[in-house]
């Protein structure tokens, strides 16, 4: 989960968080793919309530756990998967056709996936720093990801 470029930002609350995924969300394009990785708790479904936010989606967002994708309808289609009880071969799941359908597609453990993953797509790992602490390594992968970046970064 490498591209060449890493942005770090610190957040110092949930309100914080959704406004950083706000910002992402506002420079969305068709088929945007979003990899969030981190531990239990540190804020990737907070996050995905920023996007969701973003697309004027009112729903309460909450973690597909146990459902795998959950989607929404906003200005474009979010597709939120969470992928972490998934293992072995995952092609029959039909989880990549998501990644084609018009929408913005957010990843939960989407390093549990990875080989799954298209190659250009915005990888970020969070990392709990403090109680409401949270730091975002952001990664870009591919020219759109990175002039997204650059736009709002």
């Amino acid at each position: 989960m490498r591209g060449d470029v890493e942005y770090k930002i610190t957040t110092n609350s949930e309100q914080e968080t959704i406004e950083l995924a706000q910002n992402i969300e506002s420079e969305k394009f068709s088929n945007m793919i979003i990899c969030l990785e981190g531990d239990l708790g540190s804020g990737k479904t907070v996050f995905t309530k920023g996007i969701a936010n973003g697309l004027g989606i009112d729903e309460n967002l909450t973690s597909p756990t146990f459902s795998i994708i959950k989607e929404y309808h906003g200005e474009y289609p979010l597709y939120h998967m969470d992928v972490y009880r998934l293992k072995g071969d995952l092609s029959e799941l039909g989880i990549q056709e998501y990644f084609y359908k018009g929408g913005i597609v957010v990843i939960e453990w989407a390093d549990m996936v990875e080989k799954y993953l298209p190659k250009e797509r915005l990888n970020i790992k969070i990392k709990i720093t403090g109680e409401n602490t949270r730091l975002f390594i952001i990664t870009p992968v591919g020219k759109k990801y990175e002039d997204l970046c650059e736009a709002v970064l």
